[in-house]
């Protein structure tokens, strides 16, 4: 009976949802973190009458076809890209992006990654890496003696050193921009990566492009809702529930045709 793999397949895409929502939940307080979702599509059909198809020799055609669909699947898990909340830290190697940009970072094989974690830390040469010790791209090197640290809206990074009556400036941060940021490859340790489907990076200068500006001593939340994932949590469920009855009634239909024979 068709029906048992018809449920099947939607009880297989209910459980890949909660799977997504349960991520989305477990970091509600990552930061920088984007909400994913799960979408899903109908599979093949089995064309029993075709619609159009003639029905007499006078040339009348049915206007509706039978068709058996074989269930569901789930295609695609892209990330939503909204902006999450910004809250003040009181810690001045702290970035936010209030726009589209992402910080471009250094990984250790010389590929380059991408991040919205804006929580910045000096390694032990004084440069500007993330939280995993990956350096920020272009390079900023902070030197020991620098009194506190001032990064513009623009990305522009001065300090003062030692005595100093006016600010050295350090460097100059920028950011990335993509085409379709859902395209993104999500590797881990608050990176992503750039994918085919993404496009090129489009790097340019914070505030100008729409790649947003910086907010230092700010950080960006998660952009979970757990208002909006708990409904999506009980619906999923209440999916995966329908699909086990159906089950259920193929097996008690098969049960009393077993019994008829």
């Amino acid at each position: 009976m068709k029906a048992l793999y018809i449920a099947s397949t939607g009880m297989s895409a209910q459980e890949r949802n909660v799977e997504v929502i349960s991520n989305n939940i477990a970091n509600m307080r990552t930061t920088g973190f984007k909400r994913q979702r799960a979408e899903f599509q109908d599979l093949l059909y089995q064309q029993v009458r075709r619609a159009g198809s003639q029905t007499s020799n006078e040339g009348t055609m049915l206007p509706a076809g039978l068709e058996i669909g074989s269930g569901v699947r789930t295609v695609a898990t892209p990330r939503v890209m909204s902006q999450g909340s910004v809250v003040a830290t009181e810690r001045e190697l702290d970035i936010a992006v209030r726009g589209e940009g992402l910080f471009i970072v250094e990984m250790p094989d010389g590929s380059t990654a991408y991040t919205r974690d804006g929580a910045l830390e000096r390694d032990d040469q004084g440069r500007l890496v993330n939280s995993s010790g990956y350096p920020i791209q272009p390079g900023i090197t902070i030197p020991e003696d620098a009194v506190s640290v001032s990064i513009s809206p623009d990305g522009l990074v001065e300090a003062y050193l030692g005595s100093d009556a006016a600010p050295t400036q350090l460097g100059q941060l920028q950011l990335a921009r993509f085409v379709n940021k859902a395209g993104l490859a999500s590797i881990g340790d608050n990176l992503f990566a750039e994918t085919a489907a993404s496009g090129e990076p489009q790097i340019s200068l914070p505030d100008i492009d729409g790649t947003g500006d910086l907010l230092q001593a700010y950080l960006e939340q998660s952009n979970v809702n757990s208002v909006t994932e708990i409904a999506d949590l009980i619906a999923a469920q209440r999916a995966y529930e329908m699909n086990a009855r159906v089950i259920s009634g193929a097996d008690e239909m098969m049960r009393s045709a077993n019994q008829m024979s």
